[in-house]
């Protein structure tokens, strides 16, 4: 997506556009749209170089009760702290999904962390597992399938086998 930037008759940048029903800066577009679903307005909010708005959510109607509330700098800046949020938990939430890890106690190593990195690929995800003691030395690594669950039993069978590779 391109980053809006109006240009005046001489060709020169504008600056970026600060209209009733859209709104842009700081990375990111706001956008009031007609909502489909009923008679009401809804804002989407995107973020620059994004296909998807990262929120869409329902608009205020204007004193007219008929058009939109216009768009402005302190509604436009609260509605980039609002899309921002949606992405940064977004990405907490993927990367819990991704990255997983446990403590295990083993009689001949003590403790230690035993970790599934999930890597997303699209023609072969794969997970990594891998098993990190005390002093932080990785005492194993080793390729799973994405469908691997981590859990107590499961990584206390990995441990036990000699690190050998599980199966799904």
């Amino acid at each position: 997506m391109n980053d809006h930037i109006d240009h005046d008759e001489d060709g020169a940048e504008a600056g970026p556009v600060q209209e009733p029903r859209l709104w842009q800066g700081n990375g990111w577009t706001a956008r009031v749209i007609k909502n489909e679903d009923d008679e009401g307005w809804a804002v989407a909010m995107i973020k620059d170089g994004e296909p998807e708005p990262a929120l869409v959510g329902p608009w205020t109607m204007g004193r007219d009760k008929k058009n939109p509330k216009p768009l402005d700098v302190n509604a436009f800046n609260t509605l980039v702290k609002t899309a921002s949020e949606v992405i940064r938990r977004h990405e907490q939430h993927l990367h819990a999904i991704l990255h997983k890890n446990l403590m295990v106690w083993t009689e001949a190593h003590g403790n230690l962390k035993v970790t599934l990195d999930i890597v997303p690929e699209d023609d072969d995800p794969y997970g990594m597992l891998a098993a990190t003691d005390e002093m932080s030395e990785q005492l194993a690594r080793v390729r799973v399938p994405a469908s691997f669950k981590l859990t107590q039993a499961s990584a206390t069978a990995w441990i036990e086998s000699g690190f050998r590779a599980p199966r799904a």
